[in-house]
């Protein structure tokens, strides 16, 4: 897509030349390494007793196509010019994460699925060095996962105004009180990233995000009868 005018970059929406080489790659590995063994994934988690976990052999395909595309440097295309990524633009990332999207499995075999890469987005620009050191370079070299949990079980929380969990400050200590629904696959996360109102501004409460390790014994894990696949 293009204005026209041959001197109008703002609409210029083409892929960059120096995009094209990664481009092809990605579409070569998906093509040639994920595609024939999905349905044979997707097929070793069938029949498993616990949906929350990996079916046998399941993660072991997984980490093997990881391991593949970290080596041929198919990895962290999501953090535009940044030295921990690709230092794609958004633009070039747009094309390649369309080819991701074609196949469920693409994006995490490239490190680039949600919510990791958002909370990793969101450790790389704002994080202290001791968050950075303990969260986002296994992240970032994709040894954990990570959570995301905005979703509330009695309020429309989409709309941040309307979260009801809290963080209280009681000394030099955070004390949150809330439930969430988080989205799990394989195990849980051993991240979790929160939205909530944080009661430190005395006028009105401010909506933060708390990042917290899981609890040694795991989450609690209750499906909600209302939806299939959500975790509380």
């Amino acid at each position: 897509m293009h204005s026209g005018i041959t001197t109008d970059d703002a609409m210029n929406l083409a892929m960059s030349a120096k995009a094209v080489p990664l481009f092809e790659a990605v579409t070569a590995f998906i093509r040639d390494e994920i595609d024939p063994v999905t349905e044979k994934f997707f097929k070793l988690g069938e029949g498993r007793p616990d949906r929350w976990q990996y079916g046998p052999g399941q993660l072991e395909l997984l980490e093997g196509l990881k391991n593949k595309a970290k080596a041929k440097g198919l990895w962290n295309f999501f953090l535009p010019n940044a030295e921990t990524g690709e230092g794609l633009s958004n633009l070039d990332y747009a094309y390649i994460a369309a080819e991701l999207g074609k196949n469920p499995i693409a994006s995490e075999c490239m490190n680039c699925s949600a919510p990791d890469t958002g909370n990793m987005e969101v450790l790389e620009r704002v994080g202290t060095p001791e968050q950075k050191e303990r969260w986002l370079k296994p992240l970032l070299n994709g040894e954990i996962r990570s959570a995301y949990a905005m979703t509330e079980p009695d309020v429309a929380s989409s709309y941040a105004k309307n979260l009801e969990c809290r963080a209280v400050l009681d000394g030099d200590e955070w004390v949150i009180n809330g439930e969430k629904y988080i989205h799990l696959r394989g195990g849980g996360p051993a991240l979790q990233d929160s939205d909530l109102h944080a009661d430190d501004e005395p006028r009105r409460p401010t909506t933060s995000s708390s990042l917290t390790d899981p609890r040694p014994d795991g989450h609690p894990r209750r499906p909600d009868p209302r939806t299939d696949g959500s975790v509380r």
